[in-house]
């Protein structure tokens, strides 16, 4: 049975993975700042007693994470998918009126933490058969594809995060490790807004698809849910 542990699993993207996995048989181990709060991700887990467990953790907590890794300690890692992630409200507000510890935070969530969940279960990942790690990033961390500027915070911390997934494909390519980047679309969820284009269940579908067949060769692409490559 393969193993999948997913960060900001309690609603969007990061629900319906757990969602979609759970169907198919996988085990999940479903993190989430609050799982109390969680209602939906609770109902989920109460369908699927077996296979969903819930385990609370602010991503930006280092110690937690750490904490995290120890009582996981016996578990074989396939698929470490860091989804959670923030698109910071200032953004909004341009040039200009930058909000530079709003800016910080953004990079401890989107940036940092990845980072971390990796050095933290990286020898649980390494011990798995599929040894995959995948990184929800946006397209709008892509410096080719940015024509319309603004959203500093969020472009320049889902770049950075594309360069952590690129490191890290170099870094654990002989442990056999695949890291990749992923650009989910523009999905209808809570951070998409209803105005976005893919529904959630498809954008996760076609990523499970792509996810499915990665290889070590695909090992620091950056990809988007469709499965073609991103320009950086």
């Amino acid at each position: 049975m393969k193993t999948l542990l997913i960060t900001g699993a309690n609603r969007g993207i990061g629900l319906e993975f757990c969602k979609q996995y759970a169907a198919d048989g996988w085990r999940v181990l479903a993190c989430c700042r609050d799982p109390g709060k969680a209602d939906e991700l609770n109902r989920l887990a109460a369908r699927h007693p077996d296979l969903i467990k819930l385990h609370a953790l602010d991503i930006t907590n280092h110690a937690q994470i750490e904490q995290l890794a120890k009582t996981l300690s016996g578990e074989s890692i396939d698929l470490l998918l860091n989804n959670a992630g923030i698109y910071p409200a200032a953004d909004k507000h341009g040039f200009g009126h930058t909000d530079y510890a709003e800016w910080m935070a953004a990079f401890n969530i989107n940036t940092m933490a990845p980072l971390k969940m990796v050095e933290t279960f990286v020898e649980q990942i390494a011990r798995s058969k599929l040894k995959l790690i995948v990184t929800i990033t946006s397209q709008m961390g892509s410096m080719d594809d940015n024509s319309s500027g603004g959203s500093y915070l969020y472009r320049s911390s889902k770049a950075a995060a594309n360069m952590v997934v690129k490191s890290l494909s170099v870094d654990l390519k002989a442990q056999g490790i695949t890291s990749v980047a992923f650009n989910p679309g523009w999905v209808k969820t809570d951070m998409g807004g209803p105005n976005a284009m893919i529904e959630v269940e498809q954008s996760v579908a076609d990523m499970r698809k792509v996810i499915a067949g990665l290889t070590l060769a695909d090992s620091g692409k950056f990809i988007g849910n469709d499965g073609v490559v991103i320009p950086w």
